[in-house]
């Protein structure tokens, strides 16, 4: 019984590193949520109700303005799925063009991606508007298409901007997003905003000094 827990623990553990570049990320979960995000129950389900999204292919496309609470809500999901051990990659288009950047064979890094049951990226729209930054993005969401396998997506472009592409380059990405992913629109307050409200306030008192 021991032995079997212990192979647990240590799958979950290298499926947690595997997920997450960003070990701070492993405490983003459901039990560490504040509830001032009411849109996190929709998380909650889409965690709870995992092989039905699977089995249909369903992800989702998490826009709205910078600071609501979008890499928290994926964040959530990634670890209630790692904790039934359930492979998951979450990263972000900054750094899948980094290491494409240097990677011998591309075909192979995007394999590597695909291999995992959900895939999670951030930030669509931050990248580079090059033609080799954008024709990889591309490469990337349509690999993943092709998979079959589920997707998500945070973005801090609107859900105008991605229905009405500036070019042809972006309608085949954003056009496969849409397609893939269901649109969920965060437009809550400013978290980040307020926790260095909270800590600037804080920080007066304590100090005893005027802005």
């Amino acid at each position: 019984m021991m032995n079997k827990e212990f192979e647990r623990m240590q799958r979950l553990n290298m499926l947690k590193s595997m997920c997450f570049q960003d070990s701070a990320l492993y405490c983003w979960t459901f039990e560490n949520d504040n509830g001032r995000n009411p849109l996190i129950s929709k998380a909650k389900t889409y965690a709870d109700k995992w092989s039905d999204m699977m089995s249909k292919n369903i992800g989702l496309l998490l826009w709205g303005e910078v600071g609501t609470g979008k890499t928290f809500f994926a964040a959530c999901i990634a670890n209630a799925l790692v904790e039934n051990c359930v492979s998951v990659k979450m990263t972000n288009f900054s750094t899948i063009l980094n290491d494409l950047f240097y990677e011998n064979d591309k075909n192979q890094y995007i394999d590597r991606l695909n291999n995992h049951s959900l895939l999670i990226i951030d930030d669509l729209g931050i990248e580079r508007d090059t033609e080799y930054a954008l024709e990889q993005v591309y490469n990337i969401i349509d690999a993943r298409y092709k998979s079959n396998k589920p997707l998500i997506v945070t973005t801090n472009l609107t859900i105008t901007e991605i229905k009405n592409p500036v070019d042809t380059a972006h309608k085949r990405i954003y056009d496969r997003v849409l397609e893939m992913c269901v649109p969920v629109k965060f437009d809550g307050e400013n978290f980040r905003t307020q926790k260095a409200d909270f800590k600037m306030e804080f920080a007066k008192n304590l100090f005893n000094t005027e802005e």
